[in-house]
């Protein structure tokens, strides 16, 4: 049986991937990916044969991968961040069907719901709801709801893809939404680059984030009525009955 990994490489940075990424990849002849995210990892496995295609090519990098795998080479396929949170893994399986004779395995790796919230501060520490604003696979419409449905029931919310150049404005309509049901004050976070060069953090309240942009880079926190500021750190305490 021929084996394909579905890797989750962390934010990004070396030392942010889990020891058992790492020790995958090592023994992989074929490392599979997205140009970007190839890149932040190269030159530290200089001996893999690197096999890549460009954004938006989900389906391709796949076949790639798994026919690569059928013919008899160990692969991974990576992804940023876990490969199991907007990655690469139920790709992998919905196209493995067409591949028998290749064992699929998913290596769990940090998501950026994760990383960004560690260098925030604490902002996940209560009931969260991760979100997408990217409306290439899923209607605005939909995305809507779900902000509303997670506002209104005063979950920490996490954005992925707060916004593009095709979508400057989505931050702020999602901000519209969630103030339907939250303060203006509401603490909020933003954290961008996590795990590599120029790795920034900014704390600001919900009426401030409605103005600010925020690039593909970037992952957004919105906390709940209870989310506070500590020596500049965004916080969420994990019970109330102490404030």
């Amino acid at each position: 049986m021929s084996e394909l990994y579905v890797v989750g490489i962390g934010p990004g940075g070396y030392a942010d991937m889990t020891l058992r990424a790492a020790q995958t990849l090592n023994a992989c002849e074929v490392i599979v990916g997205y140009t970007v995210y190839v890149d932040l990892i190269k030159a530290h496995f200089p001996e893999k044969t690197f096999l890549t295609t460009p954004m938006r090519q989900e389906v391709e990098r796949v076949r790639l991968a798994l026919e690569t795998a059928a013919a008899g080479k160990a692969v991974a396929m990576i992804s940023s961040g876990d490969a199991g949170v907007y990655g690469m893994s139920g790709l992998c399986f919905e196209l493995g069907k067409d591949y028998p004779e290749v064992s699929i395995h998913t290596v769990p790796g940090v998501s950026a719901v994760l990383s960004g919230a560690a260098i925030l501060g604490a902002p996940l520490i209560h009931d969260f709801a991760v979100i997408s604003l990217s409306d290439l696979l899923t209607p605005w419409e939909t995305i809507e709801a779900r902000l509303c449905a997670a506002a209104q029931a005063d979950f920490c919310i996490c954005l992925y893809n707060p916004s593009s150049r095709k979508r400057r404005d989505y931050l702020s309509r999602a901000c519209d939404v969630i103030l339907r049901h939250a303060s203006p004050e509401t603490v909020c976070g933003i954290a961008q680059n996590i795990g590599r060069d120029g790795e920034q953090t900014r704390v600001l309240t919900l009426a401030e984030l409605r103005t600010t942009e925020a690039d593909m880079f970037s992952t957004v926190f919105i906390g709940n009525s209870h989310t506070k500021v500590v020596d500049g750190k965004m916080v969420t305490p994990r019970g109330y009955k102490h404030e």
